[in-house]
């Protein structure tokens, strides 16, 4: 909030009797509201912006260029630890795609430190030079049926409720938690009602739907057909298209956004990590596939911008206008939304802003407490009572798998992989030095041959998982990520052939996001040299724990069939 003084220069500088603080010159604003383009300059006094529509003086001068000036974008939701960098190295690779805001939810971090992990977020919010806002972690646990690091209950949350940077709950993934009226669920949803609830229903459709929304949730990020997500708006739920490295449902949700919409759409990436953001983008590389898609234009940057501002509470952002907030991207183009400059609450962003950030300790460097293994650990015994076995069906792009069943030959070792129909070996390690426990299981999909994949990014517990055509290569990489306190593994023929080392909770990177950019380059050949035909093995890796997404999961404690929302086989 200004003070008396301040606010008054940005009344006089806004009605032009005196200079502004900065001045962008010459540029062409785009209204997101009507669509109309206007020749301008833009006044700011402090974070705010207090003239448009005219000429203005300052006492420091933008040219513009006659580029274009849109509403800083806002990526609705996501889980910054997935980027694998930290919050600050986040700030420096996101900023400069015109992202002024991310609402985030920290649950990744919270499923292995707690509270901990929480205020690491939140400290760390108070120091980028984007603005982070979060959401508090509604489930942690996700279900009952993983071994995560910490729990959080309601007393947990309360906590940190009214921190400046909070804005509400975060995504309610335990959706048949909701409907059963599990206690512990009903106690988060009845504090947080008349707040921002952030909704997560894959497939939730009908009268289950109503149940849900009739708890106040009001935002959805997992629609992925525009059927779902059309029932999904005409009952209320904000649709947030998302388009992650993992999760890609831009294309399949598209044609949802339109005149009548795009006040009840926004954009989110929900996971995307520094190789892709350097090769494709972030929201900036979502706006030009939309408008890419035949979507009206300055709709495309009104879900961008205002509209997610609105659909969180944002209300001081999301508009070039007088009394919004300073928060600006500079385009070389509307139709490539290429981004060329970005102001974030008053400020040119350069390489000193990001400099002048006050430090935050790095936490949970030793949350990696898994044992060693050895290849007997993954042998799968056969079940004499089941001609079939359960395999997990892996789609690229989803993190929705399939249902799928095979028949296995065995061996004094269990059951065998069959390369002959891309059936290869997955385990999951519990590595919270709780319980030792091993899920083992099948998967199909990936295509490997030879050797294993492992990663200590297991959503949402953040247990080991491992995949692989070779039990002996499977120890080596889960053995070598334990050595690491986390991160990914590739190993072939007894070598580690690349890894990313995330000591920090077993989930991020302390290097810089260009150094993580080039490892991954550097895992995503290796697992090829395996067979591998996923466009991000590692990110698919992650989600075979994930047991709120349909269909079929495999966690520490076993096979997980999410439709039942029970353990099987």
């Amino acid at each position: 909030m200004p003070t008396k003084e301040r606010l008054t220069r940005m009344i006089r500088a806004g009605a032009g009797e005196i200079p502004a603080d900065i001045v962008i010159k010459n540029v062409r604003l785009l209204d997101v509201i009507t669509g109309a383009i206007t020749h301008t300059d833009i006044a700011i006094v402090g974070d705010r912006i207090v003239g448009t529509h005219g000429y203005y003086n300052g006492e420091r001068l933008i040219e513009g260029g006659n580029r274009f000036a849109v509403p800083g974008f806002i990526d609705t939701h996501l889980h910054i630890e997935s980027s694998l960098i930290t919050p600050f190295e986040f700030d420096r690779c996101v900023l400069r795609h015109g992202v002024t805001t991310v609402i985030c939810d920290p649950h990744e971090i919270a499923n292995v430190l707690g509270a901990e992990g929480i205020r690491y977020f939140l400290d760390c919010a108070e120091r980028t030079v984007m603005d982070i806002r979060v959401n508090l972690s509604s489930c942690v646990p996700a279900t009952a049926f993983e071994t995560s690091g910490a729990r959080l209950e309601i007393a947990d949350l309360e906590k940190f409720r009214h921190h400046t940077k909070v804005i509400g709950l975060a995504e309610v993934m335990n959706f048949p938690g909701v409907l059963a009226g599990d206690p512990g669920m009903i106690d988060k949803l009845h504090a947080f009602q008349g707040d921002h609830i952030d909704g997560h229903a894959p497939l939730l459709l009908d009268k289950a739907l109503n149940g849900y929304l009739a708890a106040g949730i009001r935002t959805d990020h997992e629609a992925t057909s525009a059927a779902e997500a059309r029932e999904k708006l005409a009952k209320g739920m904000a649709i947030l298209i998302r388009e992650g490295s993992v999760s890609k449902d831009l294309n399949a949700l598209a044609e949802i956004l339109d005149e009548n919409t795009s006040s009840f759409v926004a954009l989110c990436t929900d996971d995307r990590n520094p190789l892709d953001i350097a090769e494709e983008g972030h929201l900036d590389s979502s706006i030009r596939r939309l408008i890419a898609h035949g979507r009206p234009l300055h709709h495309v940057y009104r879900a961008a911008s205002h509209s997610a501002a609105r659909i969180f509470g944002l209300h001081d952002r999301g508009l070039v206008a007088p009394g919004w907030r300073a928060d600006i991207a500079l385009l070389d183009s509307l139709e490539n939304c290429a981004v060329s400059d970005v102001i974030t609450a008053g400020r040119l962003v350069r390489p000193e802003l990001f400099e002048s950030r006050y430090p935050v300790a790095a936490v949970g460097l030793a949350s990696m407490k898994a044992k060693p293994v050895t290849a007997k650990t993954f042998v799968v015994p056969a079940n004499p009572a089941r001609n079939e076995t359960l395999v997990i069906g892996v789609t690229p792009g989803k993190i929705i798998t399939r249902r799928e069943s095979a028949v296995l030959e065995i061996s004094e070792n269990g059951l065998q992989p069959d390369f002959g129909n891309d059936v290869i070996k997955v385990a999951v390690i519990e590595r919270h030095g709780r319980n030792g426990n091993i899920g083992r299981g099948f998967v199909t999909g990936f295509g490997l041959t030879r050797g294993a994949i492992a990663s200590s990014v297991g959503h949402d517990s953040h247990n080991i998982t491992v995949v692989g055509a070779n039990d002996a290569d499977m120890a080596v990489a889960v053995n070598r990520l334990i050595t690491l306190g986390g991160g990914f593994v590739v190993a072939e023929d007894g070598e580690v052939t690349a890894e990313l080392a995330l000591p920090l909770a077993g989930l991020i990177s302390l290097l810089p996001f260009e150094a993580v950019a080039e490892k991954l380059h550097n895992l995503r050949d290796a697992a090829r040299v395996l067979g591998c035909v996923l466009p991000e093995p590692f990110l698919q890796v992650s989600f075979l724990a994930l047991p709120v997404i349909p269909h079929l999961k495999l966690t520490d404690m076993g096979m997980f069939d999410v439709d039942a929302f029970a353990l099987v086989q």
